[in-house]
């Protein structure tokens, strides 16, 4: 009779635990609401970074906007060029340094870099192949990192740079799959290569397919995986990585001609892939994980998690117009996120203690 009180009472304590847990988590979600703000010219944001405080957003027309105080001004360090470069990844090192990536066929691909917190900019590596365009960077250190480009001879340029960007190795071409038919990587928001720890790297690919290739070596060889998300035409796939406060590997995707359908949008590899019930709303490129929340966002809208991925729920920035609720792009330092995307939108949470 005693064992049988002490599992009642151990099941009714669990119960009211997950209980309060669920309200807990509801009330957070009730408290939370993005800080929008509309930045000048109104430039496509896909590029986003936060270091020590400090906010980095990037787009179209060499925009690069810079925020020290969580968002509430921004202060504008676009490239000074008078090429209308479109930057869609950012690395960032600390308040004073970091590279941005610039798309576009041959020589508009580049990297450029500041030392000085973004006054000035100078030209760090260019693209030199009239087939070649840059799709992201991800960088272990200040010195060690990764660029994917477009296929060049029937193979994904990966390239490894060991001192800080100045020169790149592209990795031979017998260390990567061959490309499926129709394969494709999207340079959306500097999101399909990411690198991890020990020396741990992964691309995602899309083009009526869905992949992550694989890099346990510092990007030195690489093995395709097919993942479940939506591949139903060349324009769908994978379009963005993250990992989780646990190091949880994630792939999210759709299609951005069909941005608001209902398909598989995110995956989570626990010992091999799985689908995540996400409430399949439409195409989703940016994640970001702080040890409280997780935040998945596309154009169309974002969602939110308090278990690092497993459920969502809906959330949205519900001033906004009907197809641009969500955000391109998403990053996070501690409990403060920051996420860019349409008409120079930038918007800011933080989570509060």
């Amino acid at each position: 009779m005693k064992t049988s009180n002490r599992k009642f009472n151990r099941t009714n304590f669990l119960t009211a635990l997950i209980m309060l847990c669920s309200l807990s988590f509801s009330a957070v979600a009730n408290e939370l609401s993005w800080q929008v703000k509309q930045l000048p010219n109104e430039p496509s944001l896909r590029g986003s970074a936060m270091v020590d405080g400090k906010m980095w957003v990037t787009g179209t027309n060499k925009s690069v906007f810079i925020s020290e105080d969580q968002g509430n001004t921004w202060l504008d360090k676009s490239v000074n060029t008078e090429q209308l470069l479109d930057f869609r990844d950012i690395e960032v090192f600390d308040k004073q340094t970091a590279i941005i990536m610039s798309v576009g066929s041959g020589k508009d691909s580049k990297l450029l870099k500041t030392n000085d917190g973004g006054d000035s900019w100078h030209l760090l590596y260019q693209n030199e192949d009239e087939q070649g365009f840059f799709d992201s960077i991800g960088f272990w250190d200040n010195q060690v990192g990764l660029l994917l480009g477009d296929p060049v001879d029937g193979y994904y340029v990966v390239k490894k740079t060991q001192d800080g960007g100045k020169t790149w190795r592209r990795i031979a071409k017998t260390k990567l799959p061959l490309l499926l038919n129709n394969e494709a990587a999207f340079a959306a928001s500097g999101n399909t290569l990411l690198v991890g720890e020990q020396g741990k790297a992964w691309i995602t690919t899309g083009g009526f397919s869905a992949s992550v290739y694989v890099s346990h070596d510092w990007g030195e060889s690489w093995q395709r995986q097919s993942v479940p998300l939506y591949q139903a035409t060349q324009t769908a796939g994978g379009y963005g990585l993250a990992l989780n406060h646990h190091q949880q590997l994630f792939v999210l995707g759709g299609d951005y001609q069909q941005r608001p359908k209902a398909y598989a949008n995110i995956a989570r590899f626990e010992k091999q892939w799985q689908l995540v019930n996400a409430g399949q709303r439409g195409l989703r490129t940016a994640m970001s994980c702080s040890e409280r929340l997780c935040i998945a966002t596309g154009k169309t809208g974002s969602d939110l998690s308090f278990d690092q991925g497993k459920k969502w729920q809906a959330f949205d920035n519900e001033n906004a117009e009907q197809g641009d609720k969500g955000f391109y792009t998403l990053a996070n330092e501690g409990e403060m996120f920051i996420a860019a995307g349409a008409k120079g939108k930038v918007g800011v949470i933080r989570v509060k203690p």
